[in-house]
């Protein structure tokens, strides 16, 4: 899961070194979380979310194919804050 979203996530930022995601497996749920520069925040959100949501589908099909359930959290760089904490299951 994490390569995959390392791959696309690093595609679409202006600044692929500032991308940090972090993986935490528990009995068949993966938990993702991605934090990005700042101002690509914007760009990986997209306009009115339709970039994240297209992100969670691709890996909602990834895990359905690995019989798992994921979740992914993008957390904002400059408090650590978790944002949008939608969650996406197969």
């Amino acid at each position: 899961m994490k390569d995959l979203l390392s791959y696309i996530v690093t595609s679409l930022v202006t600044k692929p070194d500032a991308v940090e995601i972090g993986e935490q497996t528990d009995e068949g749920d993966v938990n993702l979380t991605l934090t990005v520069a700042p101002e690509d925040m914007g760009i990986i959100i997209g306009k009115k979310g339709q970039t994240i949501k297209a992100i969670r589908k691709l890996l909602t099909v990834r895990a359905i194919a690995e019989n798992v359930r994921v979740n992914l959290q993008l957390v904002e760089p400059a408090t650590g804050v978790t944002g949008d904490k939608a969650q996406v299951t197969s």
